[in-house]
């Protein structure tokens, strides 16, 4: 089908109708959300603001975030029903006390006890799944797809090209950040030893007189090094963090001898071949953090007593690990969605993508198949800073047959942005497209949930699109009636629309922050609440 709806991002008219809603009064005003000015943040954010930006009001506190505080003023006087949000990512941590009490459970399995009780096909499957059984560490899809000979001539062709291009890029980027590290590290080392402290300021530094041509060096380093970060010991930190990514990148990633789908014990690319994994979705490696801090940025329940707090904490978490330490198989992202809607999810959290999809028609049936169950899932747009509206690039799993044509209306695209409301607000490293990027959310440095009872700030359109799920769960919890075609038009029809010129990711060009997405807006939770109040009264 085609897209279901075009409109004038700056001037939206909402004129819409919901008839399966149960609604007895028509729909006789629009609600115009065009926002005409906004002041400008001058004053720094304080810790709290910081920690929950995202959740702000634009036009009241100069802040782009989503107007949760302001919604949460016209909540209607219910009580929320439980909505059961799906997130398929890497393992969660299900102990943390932002997520331990928001805990879906399958009352008709028993744990541990090595039986499909409920006769699902999932053995143990009591709080989710896990669909990676003991695997975390695992390749891209291209390098899979040459060791295996997978697609045509033309497709083996791209993928081989763009695996010798990033792997060379790898192993520069590792060489550069090995050296880095190395000089920055005994420049450190010879620095403190000189002013007798670890934690020395720039100032000091500065005023530190060299008393060698190798001081002096030292000294010439470390001034540069702050200028990246607020002190040398937070330089190194991300210094290494910079040598381990590319040394996984270049060893793990890339690397056409790595076997990380073997302890798993399945055929990745048999469709067929279930039966596979665990009931078990908590994170298997110290550094699998991403589905705990995507998760609690839906539904943190703010036990800790922290300023942070999740979207929506009146709903219920499901846990799909599908997501390794690299790239996704198509084969447990299609049995994952179909897990997540056959247990009762309204909406499918999907921060992941790639750019080779050699089983695509497996997610797309999938997707189709939750589209039918009136489910709906938010997908990320993807951290490559690309235009995903140009033929050369993809980002999967997608619902497009064509650069036009969709297969159903379930599946909403989200891009990332900042916490400048100005030429900044579009995250740099986010993907657009005025067909292929639907709305944008916050998404550039947000805090949430880490395992192990920590909490972080992290930047991604993984970050961005569990908040428009968390939004999505808002309506849900209080307008149950809603199908997952009505939750995408609310969502992008209330979205927040700025006339702002705005610098375009990957580009030196600026452009009409209407033009990088279909909405040309911001999700908007106040907004979207009032929409479905407006069409439900």
């Amino acid at each position: 089908m085609r897209h279901f709806f075009k409109y004038n991002p700056l001037s939206i008219l909402l004129l819409l109708t919901i008839a399966s809603c149960g609604s007895s009064k028509p729909n006789k005003k629009a609600l115009d959300f065009t926002l005409s000015s906004f002041a400008k943040k001058t004053a720094e954010l304080s810790e709290t603001e910081q920690k929950t930006w995202h959740l702000y009001d634009l036009q009241q506190d100069s802040i782009p975030g989503i107007s949760l505080f302001k919604a949460e003023q016209i909540f209607p006087a219910r009580q929320p029903k439980p909505v059961i949000v799906a997130v398929l990512d890497s393992g969660i941590d299900l102990e943390h006390p932002e997520l331990s009490n928001q805990l879906w459970t399958n009352n008709d399995e028993i744990a541990n006890n090595n039986i499909d009780d409920d006769q699902n096909g999932y053995i143990d499957d009591v709080k989710g799944y896990n669909f990676l059984g003991e695997a975390y560490n695992e390749q891209l899809e291209y390098p899979r797809m040459i060791v295996k000979g997978i697609g045509d001539e033309a497709i083996l062709a791209k993928a081989k090209k763009q695996h010798e291009t990033e792997l060379s890029k790898a192993k520069d980027n590792l060489f550069q950040y090995r050296r880095i590290k190395s000089l920055v590290s005994q420049a450190h080392e010879s620095m403190a030893k000189a002013l007798s402290k670890e934690d020395y300021t720039k100032e000091e530094l500065e005023a530190h007189t060299p008393s060698s041509a190798m001081n002096a060096q030292n000294k010439a380093i470390l001034l540069q090094m702050f200028e990246y970060a607020e002190n040398i010991p937070a330089v190194l930190k991300d210094v290494s963090e910079g040598v381990k990514f590319y040394d996984e990148r270049a060893n793990i990633s890339l690397n056409l001898s790595h076997e990380g789908r073997t302890v798993v014990g399945d055929n990745p690319y048999d469709i067929t071949d279930l039966g596979y994994g665990d009931g078990n979705p908590m994170p298997r490696d110290d550094d699998e953090s991403h589905g705990t801090h995507v998760s609690g940025l839906i539904l943190a329940s703010n036990n800790n007593g922290t300023a942070f707090r999740g979207v929506a904490p009146y709903a219920k978490l499901m846990a799909v690990r599908v997501v390794p330490n690299g790239d996704e198989y198509d084969k447990d992202v299609a049995l994952g969605i179909r897990y997540a809607v056959d247990n009762g999810a309204s909406i499918i959290n999907c921060s992941f993508g790639k750019t080779f999809s050699p089983n695509a028609e497996w997610v797309r049936d999938a997707i189709e198949y939750a589209a039918k169950k009136n489910v709906l899932i938010v997908h990320a747009a993807g951290n490559d800073s690309r235009n995903l509206d140009l033929e050369k690039y993809s980002n999967y799993p997608n619902d497009q047959l064509t650069l036009e044509e969709e297969i159903a209306d379930n599946f909403i695209s989200i891009g990332a942005i900042g916490r400048s409301a100005d030429q900044d607000l579009v995250a740099s490293f986010s993907n657009y497209g005025k067909i292929h990027v639907d709305l944008f959310a916050p998404g550039d440095e947000v805090y949430s949930s880490m395992p192990n009872n920590t909490y972080e700030y992290q930047g991604g359109t993984s970050m961005a699109a569990p908040i428009v799920s968390g939004v999505a769960a808002m309506l849900k919890a209080y307008y149950p009636q809603l199908n997952a075609k009505q939750l995408k038009r609310i969502l992008m029809q209330s979205v927040t629309p700025l006339d702002l010129e705005v610098s375009v990711p990957g580009e030196e060009q600026t452009a009409p922050f209407s033009s990088l997405s279909r909405t040309g807006g911001i999700i908007n939770a106040y907004n979207a609440l009032r929409l479905t109040q407006n069409i439900l009264r």
